[in-house]
């Protein structure tokens, strides 16, 4: 009788702990280390069906990329439903914001788990993997790009993943994607019959993905055409300078105007890690903003307003310290009261004031009758490793 053997880019993951070096044992060790980042940055995790509706995808990710065209994982069940086993979480986590009726709050959540792309296997890459992600939900542009590139330099530290590039770019706003489709289409337009045959397509569905365009002769013809950074705001290049600003000390960081994702529903800041030591598939971790995804979905949309605090250096002080960022717009005793039911030890306040004067105030929300603390800043990392 023939041995039943896995189906074809399905992998078997066993761990050997005698051998650190084993693949197995490296993929625990990588989740095990990504779970405690997670966690150390306040996040709670959400598990989602690895199946879905199709129509999920076809709605989210978009009918014109390749992961909805060629790599779904779909087939009809018993009763004729067209099921896809999911080939990114993002959308799983919107729809189970939605269909609970949480989209009203905010929310930080992390997850962890496999998912599933019907493409030819190459060395290295398989059908079944597992992704790990965040989605914070509810914040707008601001301090929820700065959380995630600070949780990207702690990850980069964690993993001592070497040689890695943070690449960042803004694709602006929905006036801004439209005005740029619109000048690219007519730079191309003369270009059409010199355009194999998937880029002709993308150049009638979505434009936007010829940029991301694996043909030589495309890119050769891209070389002169309109450039994003001459279609965005003030306000989105002033993102892209002071993210670079911000985190440059501690990771390599730059701002790519070309760089775009292939998932239809990144609005503002998108972002791709990469590093050399990879060989050809050298980007490891990408995302972006997706403002209009939970309207898009059903849900509802609900502006969010947050305030910045320079939270990565202290993660780094002492690990053992979990650090929830009040993003939110509200009262200070609003977040005190927050804090204090979420078991806080201490909260780091820092106002107008402060900023002006280098100083944060340390206040005690375990032990009720002591003093709050005022500090200057470069004392903080002091304080941090004193605590136990």
């Amino acid at each position: 009788m023939d041995k039943i053997q896995s189906l074809k880019g399905m992998i078997d993951l066993i761990a050997n702990r005698s051998d650190p070096d084993d693949f197995a044992e490296s993929i625990f060790r990588t989740e095990d280390a990504l779970k405690n980042i997670f966690l150390n940055f306040g996040y709670s995790e959400i598990r989602t069906p690895t199946l879905e509706d199709a129509d999920l995808f076809k709605r989210s990710v978009g009918d014109s990329s390749d992961i909805v065209n060629k790599e779904l994982y779909s087939f009809f069940d018993k009763n004729e439903k067209n099921i896809t086993l999911r080939p990114e979480n993002t959308a799983g986590v919107i729809r189970s914001v939605i269909e609970k009726k949480i989209d009203a709050n905010t929310h930080k959540f992390w997850y962890l788990g496999p998912m599933w792309r019907y493409e030819r296997p190459q060395k290295g890459r398989y059908r079944q993997f597992n992704q790990a992600g965040i989605e914070i939900i509810g914040y707008p542009e601001g301090v929820a790009e700065l959380e995630i590139i600070s949780m990207i330099c702690s990850i980069n530290n964690a993993l001592n993943i070497k040689n890695s590039v943070i690449k960042i770019n803004h694709l602006g706003s929905q006036g801004t994607k439209t005005n740029y489709c619109n000048a690219l289409l007519e730079y191309l337009k003369p270009y059409t019959s010199q355009l194999d045959q998937l880029d002709q397509s993308r150049l009638e569905k979505n434009p936007l993905r010829i940029l991301d365009s694996q043909n030589q002769n495309t890119q050769k013809i891209l070389k002169d055409a309109p450039t994003r950074k001459d279609f965005l705001s003030d306000e989105s290049l002033k993102m892209l300078q002071v993210l670079k600003d911000t985190f440059s000390k501690d990771c390599k960081i730059q701002i790519d105007y070309g760089l775009v994702r292939g998932l239809d529903y990144y609005t503002g800041l998108v972002f791709e890690v990469i590093s050399d030591e990879l060989g050809a598939q050298d980007a490891y971790l990408g995302g972006g903003r997706y403002d209009n995804l939970s309207e898009q979905l059903g849900g509802k949309n609900i502006p969010c307003i947050g305030m910045a605090i320079g939270a990565h250096d202290l993660r780094t002080i002492n690990p053992e310290i979990i650090i929830d960022v009040q993003l939110a717009e509200g009262s200070l005793k609003s977040k005190l009261r927050k804090a204090s039911k979420n078991n806080a030890k201490f909260a780091i306040i820092i106002g107008e004031e402060e900023i002006e004067t280098n100083t944060i105030i340390i206040k005690p929300l375990i032990e009720k009758n002591s003093e709050q603390t005022v500090m200057d800043i470069n004392e903080i990392s002091s304080f941090f490793e004193d605590i136990t």
